[in-house]
């Protein structure tokens, strides 16, 4: 079987996580998120996609490129 390559994803937080639950504000700790305007890259999986679909209010994503 061939090898699935990754993607890599650029994610910007576009709004505080101020008056969410504590669950959401430690999904964008986790994330590696510290202040609003920040970005993060990370590899894409699963549990990444699980995440962003939790605070994706919260957040915008863009496709970088993909990894070989």
């Amino acid at each position: 079987m061939a090898k699935k390559t990754s993607k890599i994803l650029r994610i910007k937080q576009v709004k505080s996580g101020i008056g969410y639950t504590v669950r959401t504000k430690n999904t964008l700790k986790a994330l590696g998120f510290r202040n609003v305007g920040d970005v993060v890259e990370h590899k894409e999986n699963e549990a990444l996609l699980g995440m962003l679909d939790k605070v994706s209010h919260l957040v915008e994503i863009e496709t970088v490129d993909e990894e070989k």
